[in-house]
């Protein structure tokens, strides 16, 4: 009995017990209704094979996508008041985030980290959406100012990538508070003479679109992203009117003049890179400007100014 209990038994049932598929080996289009094989989806990017729909990224994979060589260098953001109007709806404000914070490894809804975009100095704030929609509340906006520092002081174009609901409800009036805070962080950046470049990802809506991220020197934008500040049935609702097709997505915006351009995911680093080197690079002296024209003038016969 122990040869066929030890040893046969564990076979048979090694043969007819069915095996478990991972819960996240596939992942369906949001778009197309694709079923799209995980590994697969990663190596192109988070972009559908089938319709070309750019899936949402989570902060360290833009980080990895956009940094040189994926490198760079996280830096610890100052601590935010957890609960500042003690909030609670069905559950506790602090319970929520303590949720959410178990979901991305203990940090808010924005990671700051620096480093290199096209050998040239960059820093970058990256929202994730999977922590509370993206939504800004103190802590992103003490992210926003402590990247816009660490940019100046760097002499670095800061970078900043939306993906949020809107300010934060749970935290009232201080999250709408920063809106003008975050301004103010972008202010910093271009008194210091440095490019503020902003790339709306899917989605960028409420208070974050209606501050900072529609301040950028540069604005690019991912093919199909929703942006805008309400919602289009509550726009419908309220105008009483049919929005046109396509509304609120980044073509449309590129259409009407409100981003600079729509870049697919596999050229953004490229186009970023191109961005930073264009605004980055310093203007020729006025001195040398002055002798090659004075040369050049000389060379026609002219005189030159002494």
């Amino acid at each position: 009995m122990s040869w066929l209990t030890n040893f046969v038994l564990p076979k048979i049932r090694a043969v007819v017990t069915k095996k478990e598929v991972p819960e996240n080996l596939w992942q369906k289009c949001p778009n197309c209704g694709q079923m799209l094989f995980r590994r697969d989806l990663e190596a192109n990017l988070n972009v559908c094979a089938n319709c070309g729909n750019h899936l949402r990224m989570d902060a360290e994979q833009r980080m990895a996508l956009l940094f040189d060589e994926g490198r760079s260098t996280a830096i610890e953001l100052p601590k935010a008041i957890a609960d500042p109007l003690k909030f609670r709806d069905l559950k506790r404000y602090s319970d929520r985030l303590k949720e959410a914070q178990a979901r991305v490894g203990g940090r808010d809804a924005m990671v700051v980290a620096h480093g290199t975009i096209g050998g040239l100095p960059a820093v970058l704030a990256c929202f994730d959406f999977a922590f509370m929609g993206g939504s800004m509340g103190i802590a992103v906006g003490e992210a926003l100012l402590a990247a816009a520092r660490l940019a100046v002081l760097q002499e670095a174009a800061l970078v900043v990538v939306p993906a949020s609901g809107g300010a934060r409800m749970q935290e009232g009036i201080l999250s709408l508070m920063q809106m003008p805070r975050t301004t103010l962080a972008v202010e910093m950046v271009k008194e210091a003479g440095l490019p503020y470049i902003v790339l709306l990802t899917d989605p960028t809506t409420g208070g974050v679109s209606a501050s900072f991220a529609m301040l950028g020197d540069i604005t690019l934008a991912e093919p199909g992203a929703v942006i805008g500040f309400a919602g289009a049935r509550v726009i419908e609702e309220t105008i009483r009117e049919k929005l046109p097709e396509g509304f609120q997505r980044a073509e449309y915006l590129l259409e009407h003049g409100m981003v600079d351009a729509v870049v697919p995911r596999k050229e953004l680093k490229e186009t970023l890179a191109r961005i930073i080197r264009l605004l980055m690079s310093p203007a020729p002296a006025t001195g040398l400007v002055l002798a090659a024209a004075g040369k050049g003038r000389a060379a026609a016969g002219g005189k030159t100014a002494p």
